[in-house]
């Protein structure tokens, strides 16, 4: 199983235009994924800088053949016109689907500090190996507070997923809206982090669990123990860090370390202000 994140910021690249269709080539040319988790994805959004209020699901899905999107908006207001401006993550999946939640990530009121609501979206695929957990999310950049909120938030429905996997269905609820799909233990949650790999933050995702629940590991690091991250941010120049740093991470849970083989970063594409990063599991 292939899978890619990427930052797009809905498209625009370090040149200052939106163009999804180098988007599609870039991430064709990096690879054959089975699962592409992409961040900031617009939908009727003109206000953005460069954006003409594309619909980018739609664009994206239609250069996907095959995949399966599944799209959380965090951000839903009207556009001013009668219609809805949308602002979020998908997942693009090939592998069988099974069910979605889409999950608002807390939102702290810091009247002083610009801020945004956050989504994560997670989707049960089946790969080769068996059933997995595939989430995705983009934290508040401007917070720590926020995103430490929200990294509380994901470690509660890790926690909580970690215990549904174990229930065992009831005739009772077969073939209505209370039927029970799995929801398995193992997890993979990648993404737009908003923070390096030295802040407090990593650690606090990478904490252990009481009562048994695996906990995550960085995919990084499984595979490159003795080497600090390499850069996803900053090799071409931007206004947000000071020097090159990590800010996209692919996390795992203890049972997918071991069926990790590689993680790649795409340093040379100048589509987006982030690169995208990849990781393969046997």
């Amino acid at each position: 199983m292939k899978l890619l994140s990427w930052n797009i910021q809905w498209g625009r690249g370090m040149d200052g235009r939106v163009d999804l269709a180098r988007i599609l080539r870039t991430l064709h040319q990096l690879g054959d994924f089975d699962v592409i988790c992409l961040q900031e994805v617009t939908v009727n959004f003109p206000g953005l800088p460069g954006s003409h209020g594309e619909n980018q699901v739609a664009i994206l899905s239609a250069g996907l053949p095959g995949y399966t999107p599944v799209y959380g908006a965090a951000t839903d207001v009207p556009d001013g016109h009668g219609g809805r401006s949308l602002f979020g993550n998908v997942i693009f999946s090939r592998l069988p689907v099974g069910q979605v939640w889409r999950h608002l990530l807390p939102w702290p009121a810091e009247p002083d500090i610009p801020s945004m609501q956050r989504v994560l979206v997670e989707a049960v695929v089946t790969a080769p190996f068996g059933t997995l957990r595939v989430m995705t999310t983009h934290l508040e950049y401007y917070s720590p507070i926020q995103r430490r909120a929200q990294i509380d938030a994901i470690r509660h429905l890790h926690a909580e997923a970690y215990a549904m996997a174990g229930r065992p269905p009831l005739v009772e609820e077969q073939g209505g809206s209370f039927e029970v799909f799995p929801r398995p233990a193992q997890a993979l949650l990648c993404g737009d982090m908003n923070f390096p790999a030295t802040a407090h933050e990593h650690a606090l995702i990478l904490a252990p669990f009481d009562d048994g629940i695996r906990g995550f590991r960085d995919a990084w690091s499984v595979l490159h123990p003795v080497e600090a991250h390499a850069p996803t941010v900053g090799i071409h120049p931007v206004n947000f860090v000071k020097q090159p740093e990590c800010f996209d991470f692919v996390f795992v849970t203890e049972g997918l370390a071991g069926r990790l083989v590689s993680h790649g970063i795409d340093t040379e594409t100048e589509a987006s202000d982030h690169q995208p990063v990849w990781v393969e599991l046997v």
